[in-house]
């Protein structure tokens, strides 16, 4: 599986995988709507801010956080982790492997081939919102916008090696799907998805830090609602791609000893 052979398949991966998200559509509409929770803390979070304003949030600050947290949250969804599960579980990988494309590539290939119709939904929201409270709550500094970027790229690479990673352990045991669950109970509190981070307590923010769930969606966010200056968000990026450097190896060693096991068990 050489780096050439990967490149070469690269565009018929992403036409092919858009082609099923488009078949697929009303399955993919439901994942989505699985997304909609910050709309609904944006509602909750608004109501509290009405009587009096919490740390640097008002009402329009909440609204824009939540929404910007919707957005990002379509852009750097992955569900690689229970397709995994899935096709371990029933022997369809061993298909895969037989072909010139890493699996992880085809994983992370589908995985982008539906972002057309995550925008589809997440920017009209966007638009409209942003209409109605202004473009002040949006970062001056030009330059916070392609720092936005690269901290955006490295949320969707660290969500999807920890999919990989979840999704690998189905090597192992019966069903990883639980282990996944868990993650996802954690990463709502802790990621700044239903609470923004700079509304914990010093010494939680402390520990959240320490966490890579931060770094799956709430810097994206904090970055492009004013949480940082230029060399803040600068220092918050690199330790979110220290975490995606961390979390592939980690991933990297979890599949070669996947694979080697499933292999020998004749999958």
């Amino acid at each position: 599986m050489s780096l050439r052979s990967n490149v070469r398949a690269f565009p018929v991966l992403l036409r092919v995988g858009f082609a099923e998200a488009v078949a697929y559509r009303a399955e993919l509409f439901v994942w989505i709507l699985t997304t909609t929770m910050p709309l609904i803390m944006m509602a909750l979070w608004t109501a509290v801010a009405e009587e009096a304003p919490v740390g640097r949030f008002g009402t329009n600050d909440f609204v824009v956080y939540f929404l910007v947290t919707f957005v990002v949250r379509q852009l750097t969804a992955s569900w690689s982790s229970f397709q995994i599960n899935w096709e371990v579980r029933h022997g369809i990988l061993s298909m895969r492997l037989l072909k010139p494309v890493h699996p992880v590539v085809a994983y992370a290939i589908e995985a982008l081939a539906a972002q057309p119709l995550r925008l589809v939904i997440a920017l009209p929201v966007a638009v409209l919102a942003f209409c109605i409270v202004g473009l002040d709550h949006l970062p001056a500094d030009p330059w916070m916008w392609p720092l936005w970027i690269v901290s955006l790229a490295g949320s969707w690479l660290l969500v999807f090696v920890l999919n990989v990673a979840i999704g690998a352990l189905a090597f192992f045991m019966e069903s990883s799907n639980k282990v996944m669950d868990i993650w996802f109970a954690l990463f709502f509190v802790l990621s700044g998805y239903l609470i923004p981070i700079e509304l914990f307590p010093p010494s939680a923010r402390a520990v959240v830090d320490l966490l890579p769930f931060r770094y799956q969606i709430g810097l994206p966010v904090e970055i492009l609602t004013g949480a940082y200056d230029r060399s803040g968000a600068l220092w918050m990026i690199a330790r979110q791609w220290g975490f995606v450097a961390l979390f592939g190896a980690l991933t990297a060693w979890i599949w070669r000893q996947g694979i080697r096991r499933f292999e020998a068990y004749g999958g």
